[in-house]
């Protein structure tokens, strides 16, 4: 018998999904609730490690290193060890000075990768310009690499093998699954191409899903970025049943750029000001306003995928200290 909260869990799932289909014809934007989602998520994970820990086992353990005094990684490091505390799991920020050499930092990642009682481990980005972002990355050990930022798990991901998945696109997939949207043949158009969140989205949309990872959606996927011009984006994005954006661009995809009933995924975010109020805002890289009257689903920004990102990397983190994935 399935326990009360997984089947509560399919109850909702299959409420959401229910919902998308019969909105496809009415082109009326319902809004994907990242933050309904990732609530229950966490609310998953966090019986998953009240379960572990009832067996015998420690509390899952994140380590995150959090290197100079930028505003926005403070606030997302603040999130995310929030988050675990939320969910069971113990963490530690290790705070360092920008000026930290790379040496050092290696240092200090090789020091977390050898200490057994450490299961999670990210380096929070962007890091200083005299660091190389990609040596810090591939330094953190696979099976603690929580982020999936590793040449080795994005290379099984390409594979379709399991593996430590990048906590952003494993919440867009997330969103995905959970509303019951099936793109089976359909055309996936993704905007950014990034190694960490654009690649790894346009990866798993276009695999099989047949395979042991079970993340593929068997769309027809066309990657756009930066050098795209604007003509042959509209032109892509048109013939799209869903469309992930994910270039930091303000109200990039507006209307005329869609067609009816396409789903609209915006990971993108920026910060503005708004000069109504003369404060600052977040936005996405949809024009969420006039979008949303012709689209069939759409996530806002803020209140999207943000949220599913902390909530991805609590289950990876949960993940890794159960060592569900086996790298040998």
């Amino acid at each position: 018998m399935l326990p009360l909260r997984r089947i509560l869990s399919k109850q909702a799932s299959s409420n959401i999904s229910r919902s998308f289909h019969s909105c496809q014809t009415c082109y009326a934007a319902k809004i994907i609730d990242g933050k309904a989602v990732a609530e229950q998520v966490t609310q998953e994970v966090k019986e998953d490690v009240s379960e572990w820990v009832a067996k015998g086992n420690r509390q899952p353990h994140l380590s995150v290193i959090l290197v100079g005094d930028d505003p926005a990684s403070k606030t997302y490091v603040r999130n995310k060890t929030k988050t675990a505390e939320k969910v069971g799991i113990t963490s530690e920020t290790i705070r360092r000075p920008s000026n930290i050499t790379q040496e050092q930092l290696l240092k200090e990642v090789q020091e977390l990768n050898q200490n057994p009682g450490v299961d999670g481990i990210l380096v929070q980005l962007p890091v200083p310009q005299h660091i190389n972002e990609r040596l810090i990355c591939d330094a953190v050990s696979p099976q603690k690499d929580v982020d999936g930022f590793h040449m080795i798990n994005i290379g099984r991901l390409c594979l379709d093998i399991p593996t430590m998945i990048p906590a952003t696109p494993y919440g867009v997939m997330e969103l995905i699954r959970r509303y019951g949207i099936n793109l089976f043949g359909k055309n996936a158009v993704v905007c950014g191409r990034s190694k960490n969140v654009g690649g790894p989205i346009a990866m798993m949309l276009q695999s099989d899903g047949e395979h042991s990872s079970k993340m593929g959606k068997d769309a027809t996927t066309t990657v756009c970025h930066r050098y795209t011009p604007p003509v042959e984006l509209a032109n892509y994005t048109r013939t799209a049943d869903i469309i992930i954006t994910a270039v930091g661009c303000p109200k990039l995809i507006k209307a005329n750029m869609i067609k009816e009933g396409a789903v609209l995924i915006d990971v993108g975010i920026t910060r503005t000001i708004n000069p109504a109020t003369n404060k600052f805002r977040l936005v996405g890289d949809v024009d969420f306003e006039e979008v949303s009257k012709k689209a069939s689903y759409i996530t806002p920004v803020p209140g999207g995928v943000g949220p599913m990102t902390v909530a991805m990397l609590m289950k990876n983190t949960l993940i890794a200290a159960r060592k569900d994935i086996s790298y040998t």
